[in-house]
């Protein structure tokens, strides 16, 4: 008996493939067809979430492992986060995909927007979960493995137990997220940013101590387009502990874009 999601739908398949860019052999997996979603990790590498499953029932999903996370060979050539948004835009365009949203979630979410400010004509509107682009507070990057759990989820007994990263990945991973990210503000791209019109949705957890609610108004002074909705009672895995909740926003934004601030249900806090 095949698996279906909640909607009663067969529950989308995602496929693994390569794509070989800028110098780059970049694997992803996809998964639905309709209008393309480009999806972009956060630090702890490419995981699949209910959200992906369920934007898969009506679109193309495709979720990118960044150079240098997973299996593939440690990224010392990237310099900066402007250096991997334009390989990644690359890899985009190799695929021959002109119009496209993007979704980044994390350090992918500083990802995203370095490639919609260089490709703004391609991109219909940025989704960022728990973005790393404003303010970090406490770095997963920095943190002991047994301190992880904690830091990413308000409830981490309710989250399905992972195996650990093998110590080479792990290794790998945290220096380039150290390298990309320092904690400070990126000049070059709040210079970017502020002329970038494209709508933006910036989703925050409330019990979020990496990317604390509280840069939320930051971010958004600093686009011209940009929404911001906070989601209760998660912390930094937003997309783990309440996919639910996320999909339903991000749909419905990806949908109406600026329009879904005139609510069909709630408001500024999804419950």
């Amino acid at each position: 008996m095949s698996e279906t999601t909640a909607s009663g739908s067969a529950r989308p398949s995602f496929t693994e493939s390569h794509v070989d860019a800028d110098g780059f052999r970049i694997r992803y997996v996809a998964a639905g067809s309709g209008r393309p979603i480009i999806c972009l990790h956060g630090g702890s590498g490419l995981r699949l979430s209910g959200v992906h499953e369920r934007l898969a029932e009506t679109r193309r999903v495709i979720a990118f492992e960044i150079p240098g996370f997973g299996t593939s060979p440690a990224n010392e050539r990237s310099k900066t986060m402007a250096e991997l948004g334009a390989s990644m835009n690359q890899a985009i365009a190799a695929l021959g995909i002109d119009k496209y949203d993007l979704m980044g979630t994390s350090f992918g979410g500083r990802l995203a927007l370095w490639m919609a400010v260089q490709r703004p004509e391609a991109v219909e509107a940025v989704v960022l979960i728990a973005p790393a682009v404003i303010h970090v507070g406490i770095s997963p990057s920095k943190a002991a493995p047994e301190e992880l759990p904690g830091l990413l989820y308000a409830y981490p007994d309710r989250q399905p137990k992972r195996p650990p990263l093998p110590p080479e990945i792990d290794a790998k991973q945290r220096a380039l997220s150290r390298r990309m990210i320092t904690g400070e503000r990126d000049a070059a791209l709040d210079a970017r940013l502020a002329t970038f019109e494209r709508p933006v949705l910036a989703l925050f957890g409330t019990e979020d101590r990496v990317v604390p609610p509280t840069s939320a108004h930051l971010l958004r002074e600093a686009m011209p387009n940009c929404h911001v909705v906070l989601i209760y009672d998660v912390a930094h895995a937003i997309d783990a502990e309440r996919p639910e909740a996320v999909a339903a926003v991000v749909e419905d934004f990806l949908e109406r874009h600026e329009r879904f601030l005139v609510q069909r249900k709630s408001g500024l806090i999804h419950p």
